[in-house]
């Protein structure tokens, strides 16, 4: 959950509607992303307008971040649960769809394919690689 997420207290919230959907949380942190692990993350982003309003929209405060299990393609499940970048466009019953109002504040990230989960889990939780 980004720092939008938090501030809002939606974590318990997100939380258990990825639980509903009988995913299991296998790492869980809450933690404030520095600005280093905030480019690598973003680096498809880099040299792109946004880039910048990105990264300090990450660092800002404290985000859950996790690494979520479930069935092969859980990272297809989250992304559905999740409902699409902007919210305006996300269906109702999707986390974005029902709580989240600005593109530039959708309140969570799921990796988009499995490479980008792999990539994502060795920078946030390195251990479990």
């Amino acid at each position: 959950m980004k720092p939008d997420g938090v501030e809002r207290g939606l974590v318990g919230e997100i939380i258990s509607r990825l639980e509903r959907k009988q995913l299991r949380i296998v790492a869980a942190e809450l933690r404030t992303i520095d600005v280093p692990t905030a480019t690598r993350h973003y680096a498809e982003h880099e040299g792109k307008p946004f880039f910048e309003g990105l990264v300090s929209f990450i660092t800002r405060g404290p985000a859950m971040v996790m690494v979520v299990e479930g069935p092969s393609d859980t990272w297809r499940v989250v992304r559905t649960l999740m409902g699409t970048t902007d919210p305006k466009d996300s269906p109702p019953g999707t986390i974005r769809g029902d709580l989240a109002i600005e593109m530039a504040q959708n309140l969570i990230h799921g990796s988009d394919s499995l490479e980008s989960a792999q990539r994502e889990i060795a920078i946030f939780f390195p251990s479990l690689v």
